[in-house]
Formats: C-alpha cells, sequence, structure tokens
C-alpha cells in the first residue's frame, strides 16, 4: 500500500511527464507492443554472469574503469585512428536499469571526452528527462569510442574492432532495458541488416552468449537524436515519444 506522500511523488512525476510531452515532443498516447528476437555475436571465454543485487555501484565502476583502461590502450581501431582527440568511452550510474547506445562521438564529444554532449546531446537529455529521469540515472555510450572523420557513420570494420567494449560496458551494468540510437547501434546488438526505419518502435532482444548464463536485455530502437533534429515533424516526434514511453512501461517508471 501507497503513502500518501508516495502518490504525491507519482502524480507530480506524471505531470512533468504530460508536461514535457506536450512541450517537447508533442505528443501523448498509448504505446503499442510487440516482440521480436535475435543474437548478439559469441566469445569463446564465458566468465560467470553475477546477480545484479550482488555487485556494488563501486565494483561495477571499477570493473568499468578497468575496461576504459584497457580499451584506449589496446583497442585495435581506436589506437590506429587518427581523426580524434581523445576517445570518449561512456558515462552515467553503473546500476542504470536504462542504457542508450549511440554510434559514435561527434565534434563536440571529441573535445569534452564525453558522450552526447552535442546538440544531439542536449536533445537527448531533454528526452530523457522528460522520461522523468536525470542524465545522471541512466548509462550513455557508443558503439565507436573515437570521433570517425568529418563525423561519418562507422565503417563495419571498425564496429567490428571496437564493439566488443561496448559488449563488456553492458556485461557490467546489467541494463534492464537498452535503447538503441540509431541503426549502426541497433544492427550491431541486434546482428541484423534491417534498416532502423523498420527497426525502431518493435521490442527486440540483446543476447550475450559469452557470460553463463547468457545475459538478455531488453531492446528498444529508435531514431538517432541527430535524425530527429533533422526531421523534427511531428510524426517523427510522435514516433520517438511512443519508443520512449514503451521503454518507461518495461521500466515500470510509466503512468500508463
Amino acid at each position: 500500500m501507497t503513502s500518501p506522500k508516495d502518490d504525491h511523488d507519482r502524480r507530480q512525476r506524471v505531470a512533468r511527464q504530460h508536461l514535457e510531452t506536450n512541450t517537447l515532443l508533442g505528443v501523448d498516447f498509448v504505446p503499442i507492443h510487440s516482440v521480436v528476437t535475435a543474437s548478439a555475436s559469441t566469445t569463446e571465454v564465458k566468465p560467470v554472469r553475477a546477480e545484479v543485487s550482488s555487485v556494488s555501484a563501486d565494483e561495477k565502476q571499477a570493473a568499468l574503469d578497468a575496461v576504459h583502461e584497457r580499451h584506449d590502450a589496446a583497442c585495435p581501431h581506436c589506437t590506429e585512428a587518427t581523426a580524434h582527440t581523445r576517445t570518449v568511452f561512456g558515462e552515467g550510474d553503473p546500476n542504470a536499469g536504462l542504457m542508450f547506445v549511440g554510434e559514435a562521438p561527434g565534434a563536440e564529444e571529441d573535445k569534452q571526452g564525453r558522450p552526447f554532449v552535442g546538440r544531439s546531446g542536449q536533445k537527448l537529455e531533454q528526452i530523457i528527462n522528460a522520461m522523468g529521469l536525470a542524465r545522471e540515472q541512466v548509462y550513455i555510450a557508443n558503439v565507436l569510442k573515437s570521433r570517425p572523420p568529418n563525423n561519418r557513420t562507422p565503417l563495419q570494420h571498425e564496429i567490428d574492432a571496437c564493439s566488443s567494449y561496448l559488449h563488456e560496458q553492458i556485461r557490467i551494468i546489467q541494463p534492464k532495458v537498452i535503447v538503441t540510437l540509431g541503426g549502426p547501434a541497433a544492427k550491431l546488438l541486434l546482428q541484423t541488416t534491417v534498416g532502423i526505419t523498420k527497426l525502431r518502435g518493435t521490442w527486440a532482444t540483446f543476447t550475450d552468449d559469452a557470460t553463463d548464463p547468457p545475459l538478455t536485455v531488453d531492446v528498444m530502437p529508435t531514431f538517432h537524436p541527430a535524425y530527429l533534429l533533422r526531421n523534427y515533424t511531428q510524426e517523427t516526434r510522435q514516433m520517438v515519444w511512443n519508443d520512449m514511453q514503451m521503454a518507461m512501461e518495461r521500466l515500470g517508471t510509466s503512468d500508463s
């Protein structure tokens, strides 16, 4: 049974979500669910997957820091690439239930060494806030940890060389939901060639057989914030917000 304070806090959160929805994305409607499955690539080494409740945030952050250090020293792509000034590993709550995965850092991200801090990042943060969350409560990362030349889309050989570190991040964090932002992230985690226009708005599953037992995470593909900014129509906003509502519902933070 909830207390009066809990009910009050919930009403405030719901009101804030509706206000942000109306002012930011201009839409508020009931999401529709459907499910598909896909599998990620496997590796020969199978670390034992610990229960989330048994691993502290400090332990997870230490593990992430170790992967970060190893990436910067040994990534087959990022240690050879020359278009970036610094790597952008990822940031956020190591115990986050929600993880956002984009494709690669841009110019501002390369400058600051942080993911999603340019115009796309500002839009993503607005969307996160509209979901009733703060940026610090989620985890944000990219497929590539270094900026491609002229902000171009990552090439397949670059993804192949760098993406194992993203898989390690996911294994450590063990989020309940991953929202993939744009085609490259969705195609990598779902091991598919289907385009983002067809993938978005439909639940899928990331499966990592490199752990024992295998790690599975619900995935909601959606458009990249950069695409949203380029195509800022009511229809596009509706689609993105519908995807976020489904993620909120799966996380248990939706009012629906």
